[in-house]
């Protein structure tokens, strides 16, 4: 059947896989989800795929440090290496009871992800592993090791290599092979080596000692030093390029005591707690509360900012930059955290740009019914958006590799590494005990510790080095500002929102996530809500014309406050100032003086401030004294005298005013402008209608059209769930049956059927017809070729069910299902040896 026999290694990576069973299978491809796409035929399309550099490299990133570590040893090692052999290059001479115990789950996770196979005396790593992780002068290995003998003498002349050994005390060989062979039993020899170094002048086990644990390489002038020409002559130093010497591999073990790294890491750096940062849980949580309420209060005067209609979009997509600017004096913030803002309100759907021809940003409905919602809930909402997001606010004002600058709500935004970051941040926040805080630097370590490679690569489309490493500092500075964590260590709700979560967090049924993403985001909700401020709903009014809230306020409370008052300051307590403008604002709005006085003293634990009633009256009883329509625009009063001091000002002379009748006034202006350079000049006329009603002004909402929240980049293929792993395994095992099943002889040498590898099998018209009828009345199954409409050739095994009309219909083992076959497609057919049944 193709299989490795038993007790044998087995040759190739496609018999190592033939003899796992199917739940190692099953690890494979779901540790290594790339492989699934599309499904491999057979194991031999399976070891093949897994083979190849992308997916090696893809495989090579996700491993942790000592993983790595291990397969780096192994690039160094003898090809195969016994277990023993990698012990000793990871452990030393001496011996590291710590890698003593984690070798066998390092292994044992290589041999799941197929790079590494055989037995542990024939250990071999997937040869495209070897290339990518073995020493070489334009990539040079952490391990900082150089080239083995062999490698390094490979050009040398015969003669030079006899000289070599001649001046080790070796006796002279008659062919290159033999001397490599006696060099190298001699570097990797302690007692010899130790003795030949003890013959070394000091000053040339200095210059060893600069090349020990790498880089390897060192240059060299045409008359070299005494203690480099010992070195070079007893073959210490081999020469790599005219002006490059490299201490070759064997004897830099023997300088290193047998390790192939300076330091193994076989256990991950500890989280160490940061006390002065530290509190209390309760403060812990008191203090993130208190943020994400802030959080909430951002978000909605961003977009009530917005609420008209938000900055145009650029060419390129996302805001200009005068336009964050003017983003972050309104919020009383700096850019970079207002850049965090508009991309939290994007990822939770809350703004978008409305589509039109001239294209700007502006809330979403999503945003008016976020608004209904109670306070915890919404936070939960933001901080849900904000974890999976790939999108990432600390990229704005960098550069991609173009040089173009990043800009706030672009298109290139998104890091696929930015939610596992996130969230693997949190996880080891949520590892220390309630009201702890951790030291970022340890933070930043694990995650190295976790994703060496990904750590160390460049980072993308915007050519900075170690993204993941700025992704640790943005994402503790923003869980902190969102209120995810307080103080430094992870809130109650924090751990609610990743709790339920990180129940299926490696399930790849994606309802089950969804639900657990759900259930989570109520959990959160339900934590934070007894710790968030009540709604007031009173102000405190004072004779200076302002109102202090010494809290925050209730909806409508807000809103009215808001039209009838300007905020002068934030904080704990928010000040509001009383202005001539501000109370016209609210008459412009529909409001009468008398509404004005009564919302006041409903809303007011203080009495109303006389100045603040004058203001009011004086305001209102000049308040659509003045009337303008269109003429191109009017202006009438019944007071002929305050017509007469309007056309005596010289302020209002660029408008055109001329008199039509004792009341009425004609402007050259439209109305809009007359209303505003009239109450610039400080009267306080108000619009009319064509039929005299006075007109209310109110804010125009401006909303885009349904919009979906922007869908997060996946990093790689997905995870398969479980449904889709078996049908890949039973495919790919049924086609790997079809490809290595052994077939019976046919009589005729004309009909014999093809081998596994040469080609499909072929038989007569006639003799196929009988033999698959024959097939129908016994059972039996057939290997059959088998060509499609696209003139695609394929071998399948089948068990035939009925023939008639010129098709046969069978069960296919190779995809697992019933399937009805032209019988003029088959090109031959042939009995199994045994059936796969």
């Amino acid at each position: 059947m193709g299989t490795t026999p038993e007790g044998s290694s087995p040759r190739t990576l496609a018999e190592a896989l033939r003899t796992r069973g199917e739940t190692e299978l099953a690890a494979l491809l779901r540790a290594r989800p790339d492989l699934l796409n599309p499904v491999p035929g057979d194991l031999t399309q399976l070891a093949t795929r897994a083979g190849t550099r992308a997916s090696v490299v893809r495989a090579l990133e996700r491993l942790d440090r000592f993983t790595l570590q291990t397969a780096e040893a192994l690039a160094v090692a003898p090809d195969p290496a016994s277990y023993g052999a990698l012990l000793a290059l990871l452990g030393g001479d001496d011996g590291d009871p710590a890698v003593e115990a984690a070798l066998p789950g390092a292994l044992a996770g290589l041999r799941t992800q197929a790079l590494v196979w055989g037995g542990d005396d024939r250990l071999r790593l997937v040869r495209t592993a070897r290339e990518l992780l073995t020493p070489s002068p334009a990539r040079p290995s952490p391990t900082g090791l150089g080239p083995a003998v062999a490698e390094a003498t490979a050009g040398m002349s015969p003669g030079r290599l006899q000289e070599i050994l001649a001046a080790n005390g070796l006796p002279t060989t008659h062919d290159p092979v033999s001397a490599v062979t006696a060099l190298t039993s001699l570097f990797t020899d302690r007692r010899r080596m130790g003795a030949l170094l003890d013959e070394a002048p000091p000053e040339a086990l200095t210059v060893l000692d600069r090349l020990v644990w790498g880089p390897p390489y060192g240059e060299v002038t045409a008359t070299p030093t005494p203690p480099v020409r010992w070195l070079r002559d007893h073959g210490l130093l081999l020469p790599a390029s005219p002006r490059t010497v490299v201490l070759p591999r064997e004897a830099a073990l023997h300088l290193r005591a047998g390790r192939a790294h300076r330091i193994a890491e076989p256990a991950p750096p500890e989280i160490v707690p940061a006390v002065s940062a530290s509190g209390r849980p309760q403060a812990v949580d008191s203090t993130a509360a208190g943020q994400a309420y802030t959080a909430l209060s951002t978000v909605e005067e961003l977009l009530q900012d917005w609420h008209e209609g938000g900055p145009p979009v650029l060419r390129a997509g996302g805001i200009a930059v005068r336009d964050l600017k003017r983003t972050a004096a309104a919020l009383d913030t700096g850019e970079q955290m207002a850049a965090f803002w508009l991309e939290l309100a994007y990822t939770a759907g809350l703004v978008a740009s409305d589509g039109e021809a001239d294209e700007r940003y502006a809330p979403t409905p999503v945003y008016d019914e976020w608004l209904t919602l109670p306070a915890a809930e919404r936070w939960a909402l933001l901080a849900e958006a904000w974890l999976t997001a790939t999108r990432t606010a600390g990229l704005v004002g960098g550069h991609d590799g173009k040089g173009r600058a990043l800009a706030a709500l672009g298109p290139e935004m998104d890091r696929s590494a930015a939610p596992e970051v996130r969230r693997r941040v949190l996880d080891l926040l949520a590892s220390l005990p309630a009201g702890t805080a951790a030291d970022p630097e340890t933070v930043l370590a694990r995650l190295r510790w976790e994703r060496p490679l990904r750590a160390g690569a460049a980072a993308g489309a915007d050519g900075v080095v170690d993204l993941r490493s700025r992704l640790v500092a943005w994402t503790l500075t923003e869980a902190e500002t969102l209120g995810v964590t307080g103080r430094g260590a992870l809130s109650a709700h924090g751990r609610a929102l990743l709790g339920a979560a990180d129940d299926t967090a490696g399930d790849p049924d994606r309802e089950a996530r969804s639900a657990a993403a759900a259930a989570a985001a109520g959990n959160a909700a339900a934590a934070l809500a007894p710790l968030l401020p009540t709604p007031l709903d009173h102000v405190l009014l004072q004779a200076d014309l302002t109102a202090v809230a010494p809290g925050p306020l209730e909806r409508p409370l807000a809103e009215t406050l808001a039209v009838l008052a300007d905020v002068e300051s934030k904080g704990g307590a928010t000040v509001y100032r009383f202005t001539p403008g501000s109370v016209r604002r609210a008459l412009d709005a529909g409001r009468s003086a008398s509404d004005l006085h009564t919302f006041l003293a409903a809303h007011s634990r203080t009495p109303v401030p006389q100045p603040l009633s004058y203001l009011i009256d004086d305001v209102a009883r000049r308040h659509g004294h003045l009337r303008i329509g269109a003429a191109s625009a009017y202006l009438r009063c019944d007071d002929d005298a305050l017509l007469e001091e309007i056309l005596a000002d010289k302020r209002s002379q660029g408008l055109g005013l001329r008199r039509l009748a004792p009341t009425v006034l004609a402007a050259q202006a439209d109305p809009s402008t007359l209303l505003q350079s009239l109450r610039s000049i400080g009267y306080a006329p108000s619009a009319e209608s064509a039929q005299g009603d006075v007109l209310i002004t109110r804010a125009h909402a401006h909303r885009t059209g349904p919009r979906t929240p922007p869908v997060p980049v996946p990093d790689g293929p997905p995870a398969p769930d479980g449904t889709l792993l078996a049908a890949a395994v039973r495919a790919i095992r049924a086609g790997d049956l079809a490809a290595t099943v052994e077939r019976k002889p046919a009589a005729e040498p004309a009909a014999r059927p093809a081998g596994p590898g040469g080609g499909l099998p072929r038989s007569t018209s006639a003799e196929t017809l009988a033999t698959v009828q024959a097939a129908v009345m016994t059972g039996s199954a057939l290997w059959i070729g088998y060509v499609n409409a696209e003139g695609a050739a394929s071998q399948r095994v089948i068990a035939p069910v009925r023939v008639e009309g010129g098709f046969v219909t069978a069960y296919d083992h190779t995809a697992d299902e019933v399937r009805t076959y032209p019988l003029h497609r088959i090109t031959g057919v042939a009995e199994l040896a045994d059936d796969p049944a």
